[in-house]
Protein backbone atom coordinates (compact mmCIF):
# COMPACT_ATOMS: atom_id res chain seq x y z
CA UNK A 1 0.00 0.00 0.00
CA UNK A 2 1.43 3.39 -0.97
CA UNK A 3 1.82 6.07 1.67
CA UNK A 4 -0.56 9.01 1.64
CA UNK A 5 0.75 12.14 0.02
CA UNK A 6 1.53 15.31 1.94
CA UNK A 7 -1.41 17.32 3.25
CA UNK A 8 -2.24 20.30 1.00
CA UNK A 9 -1.32 23.70 2.36
CA UNK A 10 -4.40 25.32 3.91
CA UNK A 11 -5.44 28.86 4.70
CA UNK A 12 -4.67 28.06 8.36
CA UNK A 13 -1.06 27.23 7.50
CA UNK A 14 -0.72 30.59 5.76
CA UNK A 15 -2.30 32.36 8.74
CA UNK A 16 0.11 30.68 11.14
CA UNK A 17 3.15 31.56 8.99
CA UNK A 18 2.06 35.19 8.65
CA UNK A 19 0.98 35.52 12.28
CA UNK A 20 -2.55 36.62 11.42
CA UNK A 21 -6.08 35.18 11.55
CA UNK A 22 -7.38 33.07 8.69
CA UNK A 23 -10.04 35.74 8.08
CA UNK A 24 -7.23 38.21 7.34
CA UNK A 25 -5.67 35.75 4.89
CA UNK A 26 -9.05 35.42 3.19
CA UNK A 27 -9.37 39.20 2.90
CA UNK A 28 -5.93 39.42 1.29
CA UNK A 29 -6.78 36.63 -1.17
CA UNK A 30 -9.96 38.46 -2.15
CA UNK A 31 -8.40 41.96 -2.26
CA UNK A 32 -10.64 43.24 0.54
CA UNK A 33 -9.75 46.80 1.54
CA UNK A 34 -9.66 46.33 5.35
CA UNK A 35 -6.03 45.10 5.59
CA UNK A 36 -2.97 47.22 6.40
CA UNK A 37 -0.31 47.30 3.70
CA UNK A 38 2.36 45.70 5.91
CA UNK A 39 -0.01 42.89 6.91
CA UNK A 40 -1.03 42.34 3.29
CA UNK A 41 2.64 42.03 2.28
CA UNK A 42 3.33 39.57 5.08
CA UNK A 43 0.39 37.36 4.07
CA UNK A 44 1.40 37.41 0.39
CA UNK A 45 4.93 36.42 1.36
CA UNK A 46 3.58 33.50 3.41
CA UNK A 47 1.41 32.40 0.46
CA UNK A 48 4.46 32.46 -1.82
CA UNK A 49 6.72 30.68 0.68
CA UNK A 50 4.23 27.86 1.27
CA UNK A 51 3.01 27.58 -2.30
CA UNK A 52 -0.60 28.00 -1.21
CA UNK A 53 -3.19 27.85 -4.00
CA UNK A 54 -6.51 29.42 -2.90
CA UNK A 55 -9.69 27.46 -3.48
CA UNK A 56 -12.08 29.52 -5.58
CA UNK A 57 -14.91 28.68 -3.21
CA UNK A 58 -12.93 30.31 -0.41
CA UNK A 59 -14.33 33.57 -1.74
CA UNK A 60 -17.20 32.74 0.58
CA UNK A 61 -15.18 34.08 3.47
CA UNK A 62 -14.72 37.55 2.08
CA UNK A 63 -18.11 38.11 0.48
CA UNK A 64 -17.10 37.19 -3.09
CA UNK A 65 -19.28 35.70 -5.80
CA UNK A 66 -19.75 32.37 -4.03
CA UNK A 67 -21.30 32.84 -0.60
CA UNK A 68 -22.61 29.89 1.36
CA UNK A 69 -22.89 28.52 4.87
CA UNK A 70 -23.00 24.84 5.80
CA UNK A 71 -25.38 23.76 8.55
CA UNK A 72 -24.60 20.48 10.34
CA UNK A 73 -27.40 18.68 12.18
CA UNK A 74 -28.67 15.17 12.79
CA UNK A 75 -32.45 15.35 12.46
CA UNK A 76 -34.30 17.96 10.43
CA UNK A 77 -37.66 16.44 11.40
CA UNK A 78 -37.39 17.76 14.97
CA UNK A 79 -39.46 20.91 15.45
CA UNK A 80 -36.64 22.90 17.06
CA UNK A 81 -34.15 21.93 14.36
CA UNK A 82 -36.55 22.66 11.53
CA UNK A 83 -37.44 26.09 12.92
CA UNK A 84 -33.79 26.94 13.57
CA UNK A 85 -33.01 26.03 9.95
CA UNK A 86 -35.82 28.31 8.77
CA UNK A 87 -34.32 31.18 10.73
CA UNK A 88 -30.85 30.53 9.31
CA UNK A 89 -32.22 30.33 5.77
CA UNK A 90 -34.28 33.53 6.19
CA UNK A 91 -31.26 35.52 7.39
CA UNK A 92 -28.91 33.94 4.84
CA UNK A 93 -31.25 34.69 1.96
CA UNK A 94 -31.53 38.33 3.04
CA UNK A 95 -27.71 38.55 3.06
CA UNK A 96 -27.28 36.84 -0.33
CA UNK A 97 -25.94 33.55 1.05
CA UNK A 98 -27.00 30.05 0.12
CA UNK A 99 -27.41 27.35 2.78
CA UNK A 100 -25.95 23.84 2.50
CA UNK A 101 -27.50 21.31 4.91
CA UNK A 102 -25.44 18.31 6.01
CA UNK A 103 -27.38 15.71 8.01
CA UNK A 104 -25.19 13.48 10.20
CA UNK A 105 -26.09 9.96 11.32
CA UNK A 106 -26.67 9.94 15.12
CA UNK A 107 -25.58 6.28 15.23
CA UNK A 108 -22.12 6.98 13.76
CA UNK A 109 -18.89 8.11 15.36
CA UNK A 110 -17.29 10.92 13.34
CA UNK A 111 -13.62 11.84 13.32
CA UNK A 112 -12.44 15.41 12.80
CA UNK A 113 -11.63 14.48 9.19
CA UNK A 114 -15.18 13.17 8.70
CA UNK A 115 -16.58 16.47 9.94
CA UNK A 116 -14.28 18.58 7.78
CA UNK A 117 -15.21 16.56 4.68
CA UNK A 118 -18.75 17.86 5.07
CA UNK A 119 -17.55 21.41 4.36
CA UNK A 120 -16.90 22.57 0.78
CA UNK A 121 -13.37 23.77 1.61
CA UNK A 122 -10.99 24.60 4.46
CA UNK A 123 -12.39 27.36 6.62
CA UNK A 124 -15.86 27.26 5.03
CA UNK A 125 -18.34 28.97 7.37
CA UNK A 126 -20.49 26.55 9.35
CA UNK A 127 -23.34 26.53 11.83
CA UNK A 128 -23.84 23.43 13.99
CA UNK A 129 -27.27 22.78 15.46
CA UNK A 130 -25.96 20.83 18.44
CA UNK A 131 -28.44 18.78 20.42
CA UNK A 132 -26.80 15.36 20.77
CA UNK A 133 -23.39 13.72 21.07
CA UNK A 134 -22.77 13.58 17.32
CA UNK A 135 -23.43 17.26 16.67
CA UNK A 136 -21.64 18.26 19.87
CA UNK A 137 -18.63 16.32 18.61
CA UNK A 138 -18.81 18.12 15.27
CA UNK A 139 -19.04 21.43 17.11
CA UNK A 140 -15.92 20.67 19.13
CA UNK A 141 -13.97 19.49 16.07
CA UNK A 142 -14.76 22.67 14.16
CA UNK A 143 -14.16 24.80 17.22
CA UNK A 144 -10.59 23.48 17.36
CA UNK A 145 -10.02 23.70 13.61
CA UNK A 146 -11.73 26.90 12.49
CA UNK A 147 -13.09 28.96 15.38
CA UNK A 148 -13.32 32.08 13.24
CA UNK A 149 -15.82 30.51 10.83
CA UNK A 150 -18.07 28.62 13.27
CA UNK A 151 -21.23 29.36 15.21
CA UNK A 152 -23.24 26.76 17.11
CA UNK A 153 -26.73 26.71 18.54
CA UNK A 154 -27.31 24.50 21.56
CA UNK A 155 -24.76 22.09 22.96
CA UNK A 156 -25.74 22.99 26.52
CA UNK A 157 -24.56 19.64 27.87
CA UNK A 158 -20.93 20.57 27.23
CA UNK A 159 -20.90 22.62 30.42
CA UNK A 160 -20.33 26.23 31.39
CA UNK A 161 -16.60 26.11 30.65
CA UNK A 162 -17.45 26.02 26.93
CA UNK A 163 -19.89 28.95 27.00
CA UNK A 164 -18.83 31.91 24.91
CA UNK A 165 -20.97 34.62 23.37
CA UNK A 166 -18.57 34.96 20.42
CA UNK A 167 -19.33 31.55 18.90
CA UNK A 168 -22.43 30.02 20.45
CA UNK A 169 -26.10 31.06 20.55
CA UNK A 170 -28.08 29.72 23.49
CA UNK A 171 -31.62 30.06 24.77
CA UNK A 172 -31.94 30.31 28.54
CA UNK A 173 -33.54 26.89 28.98
CA UNK A 174 -32.32 26.60 32.55
CA UNK A 175 -34.15 29.67 33.84
CA UNK A 176 -37.44 28.88 32.16
CA UNK A 177 -37.32 25.20 33.24
CA UNK A 178 -36.96 26.42 36.81
CA UNK A 179 -39.87 28.81 36.24
CA UNK A 180 -42.06 26.00 34.90
CA UNK A 181 -41.18 23.82 37.89
CA UNK A 182 -41.95 26.62 40.36
CA UNK A 183 -45.27 27.18 38.58
CA UNK A 184 -46.26 23.54 39.16
CA UNK A 185 -45.18 23.73 42.80
CA UNK A 186 -47.21 26.94 43.22
CA UNK A 187 -50.30 25.04 42.08
CA UNK A 188 -49.94 22.79 45.13
CA UNK A 189 -47.96 19.86 43.74
CA UNK A 190 -45.62 18.42 46.37
CA UNK A 191 -43.21 17.00 43.79
CA UNK A 192 -42.41 17.52 40.09
CA UNK A 193 -40.95 14.67 38.03
CA UNK A 194 -38.89 15.14 34.87
CA UNK A 195 -38.98 13.17 31.63
CA UNK A 196 -35.77 14.17 29.83
CA UNK A 197 -34.65 14.22 26.21
CA UNK A 198 -31.00 13.61 25.23
CA UNK A 199 -28.56 16.50 25.44
CA UNK A 200 -30.68 19.13 27.21
CA UNK A 201 -28.85 19.29 30.53
CA UNK A 202 -29.84 22.92 31.01
CA UNK A 203 -33.53 22.02 31.26
CA UNK A 204 -32.78 19.26 33.74
CA UNK A 205 -30.59 21.65 35.76
CA UNK A 206 -33.31 24.31 35.92
CA UNK A 207 -35.83 21.74 37.15
CA UNK A 208 -33.37 20.51 39.77
CA UNK A 209 -32.56 24.08 40.87
CA UNK A 210 -36.22 24.89 41.51
CA UNK A 211 -36.77 21.74 43.57
CA UNK A 212 -33.62 22.43 45.62
CA UNK A 213 -34.74 26.02 46.25
CA UNK A 214 -38.07 24.66 47.53
CA UNK A 215 -36.31 22.18 49.81
CA UNK A 216 -37.63 19.19 47.86
CA UNK A 217 -35.48 16.12 47.26
CA UNK A 218 -35.10 15.59 43.53
CA UNK A 219 -36.61 12.36 42.21
CA UNK A 220 -34.76 10.22 39.71
CA UNK A 221 -34.79 11.59 36.16
CA UNK A 222 -36.66 9.44 33.66
CA UNK A 223 -34.92 9.42 30.26
CA UNK A 224 -36.43 9.06 26.80
CA UNK A 225 -35.28 9.50 23.22
CA UNK A 226 -36.93 12.09 20.95
CA UNK A 227 -40.01 10.07 19.91
CA UNK A 228 -43.58 10.13 21.24
CA UNK A 229 -43.67 6.33 21.39
CA UNK A 230 -40.52 6.10 23.48
CA UNK A 231 -41.86 8.80 25.81
CA UNK A 232 -45.13 6.94 26.32
CA UNK A 233 -43.21 3.80 27.18
CA UNK A 234 -40.76 5.59 29.48
CA UNK A 235 -43.58 7.41 31.29
CA UNK A 236 -45.73 4.30 31.86
CA UNK A 237 -44.32 3.62 35.33
CA UNK A 238 -44.61 7.27 36.35
CA UNK A 239 -48.24 7.71 35.33
CA UNK A 240 -49.20 4.41 36.97
CA UNK A 241 -48.13 5.84 40.33
CA UNK A 242 -50.99 7.89 41.87
CA UNK A 243 -48.50 9.86 43.97
CA UNK A 244 -47.04 11.34 40.77
CA UNK A 245 -49.13 14.45 40.07
CA UNK A 246 -46.86 16.66 37.91
CA UNK A 247 -44.37 15.96 35.11
CA UNK A 248 -42.12 18.46 33.34
CA UNK A 249 -41.19 17.07 29.91
CA UNK A 250 -38.07 17.74 27.85
CA UNK A 251 -40.11 18.74 24.80
CA UNK A 252 -43.68 18.70 23.49
CA UNK A 253 -43.38 15.30 21.81
CA UNK A 254 -42.44 13.79 25.15
CA UNK A 255 -45.40 15.56 26.72
CA UNK A 256 -47.73 14.06 24.09
CA UNK A 257 -46.28 10.66 24.95
CA UNK A 258 -47.04 11.25 28.64
CA UNK A 259 -50.60 12.30 27.80
CA UNK A 260 -51.05 9.08 25.84
CA UNK A 261 -49.65 7.00 28.70
CA UNK A 262 -51.90 8.82 31.20
CA UNK A 263 -54.96 8.13 29.05
CA UNK A 264 -54.10 4.44 28.88
CA UNK A 265 -53.60 4.36 32.65
CA UNK A 266 -56.99 5.96 33.23
CA UNK A 267 -55.60 9.14 34.75
CA UNK A 268 -57.23 12.44 33.87
CA UNK A 269 -55.28 15.53 32.83
CA UNK A 270 -55.09 17.92 34.62
CA UNK A 271 -57.27 16.42 37.36
CA UNK A 272 -54.98 13.54 38.30
CA UNK A 273 -51.83 14.66 36.51
CA UNK A 274 -50.39 17.97 35.30
CA UNK A 275 -48.11 17.89 32.24
CA UNK A 276 -45.85 20.67 30.94
CA UNK A 277 -43.88 20.49 27.68
CA UNK A 278 -41.10 22.47 26.00
CA UNK A 279 -40.97 24.13 22.53
CA UNK A 280 -44.59 25.27 21.90
CA UNK A 281 -44.77 23.23 18.70
CA UNK A 282 -47.77 23.84 16.39
CA UNK A 283 -49.82 20.94 17.82
CA UNK A 284 -49.48 22.17 21.41
CA UNK A 285 -52.26 24.77 21.19
CA UNK A 286 -54.64 22.43 19.31
CA UNK A 287 -54.18 19.21 21.24
CA UNK A 288 -57.11 18.17 23.44
CA UNK A 289 -56.56 19.36 26.08
CA UNK A 290 -54.24 22.15 24.87
CA UNK A 291 -50.72 21.68 26.21
CA UNK A 292 -49.08 23.92 28.79
CA UNK A 293 -45.56 24.40 27.45
CA UNK A 294 -42.55 26.67 27.10
CA UNK A 295 -42.37 28.89 24.01
CA UNK A 296 -38.86 28.88 22.49
CA UNK A 297 -38.02 31.20 19.60
CA UNK A 298 -36.00 28.73 17.51
CA UNK A 299 -36.40 30.74 14.32
CA UNK A 300 -35.01 33.82 16.05
CA UNK A 301 -32.07 31.76 17.28
CA UNK A 302 -31.40 30.64 13.69
CA UNK A 303 -31.38 34.24 12.49
CA UNK A 304 -29.14 35.21 15.39
CA UNK A 305 -26.70 32.39 14.63
CA UNK A 306 -26.32 33.48 11.03
CA UNK A 307 -25.95 37.15 12.02
CA UNK A 308 -23.20 36.21 14.48
CA UNK A 309 -21.42 34.09 11.87
CA UNK A 310 -21.52 36.91 9.34
CA UNK A 311 -20.14 39.30 11.95
CA UNK A 312 -17.26 36.88 12.62
CA UNK A 313 -16.50 36.65 8.89
CA UNK A 314 -16.98 40.24 7.79
CA UNK A 315 -16.65 42.35 10.93
CA UNK A 316 -18.86 45.32 11.68
CA UNK A 317 -20.91 46.05 14.80
CA UNK A 318 -21.73 43.19 17.14
CA UNK A 319 -25.14 41.75 16.22
CA UNK A 320 -27.85 42.19 18.83
CA UNK A 321 -29.84 39.15 20.01
CA UNK A 322 -32.79 38.75 17.63
CA UNK A 323 -34.76 36.12 19.49
CA UNK A 324 -37.49 36.32 22.11
CA UNK A 325 -36.81 35.16 25.64
CA UNK A 326 -38.40 31.79 26.51
CA UNK A 327 -41.85 32.08 28.09
CA UNK A 328 -44.14 29.66 29.90
CA UNK A 329 -47.47 29.36 28.06
CA UNK A 330 -50.17 28.14 30.45
CA UNK A 331 -52.96 26.15 28.78
CA UNK A 332 -55.13 23.28 29.98
CA UNK A 333 -52.83 20.35 30.86
CA UNK A 334 -51.79 21.88 34.17
CA UNK A 335 -53.66 22.73 37.33
CA UNK A 336 -53.83 22.05 41.06
CA UNK A 337 -53.67 18.42 42.19
CA UNK A 338 -56.89 16.65 43.02
CA UNK A 339 -57.64 16.89 46.74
Amino acid sequence: MSAAGPRPVSIFDVAKRAGVSHQTVSRVINDAPMVAAATRARVKAAIADLGYRPNRSARTLAGGAVRSVTVLTTDTSLYGTAETLRGIEDAARDAGFSVLISVMDPARVYSEADVLERLPHDGAPAIVIAHDEVTAGAMQALRERQPGALVATGGEHLGAEHDSADWRVLLDDRTVAARATRYLLSMGHKQVHHLAIPGKASRQTGWSDALADAGITRPEVVHSDWSIGAAAEAAAVLVADPSVTAILCGNDDLAFGVLHAAHRAGRSVPGDLSVVGFDDSPLAAYHVPPLTTVDLDFRGVGRGAFDLLRHKLEGGPDPRPSWRSPELVVRETSGPPRQ
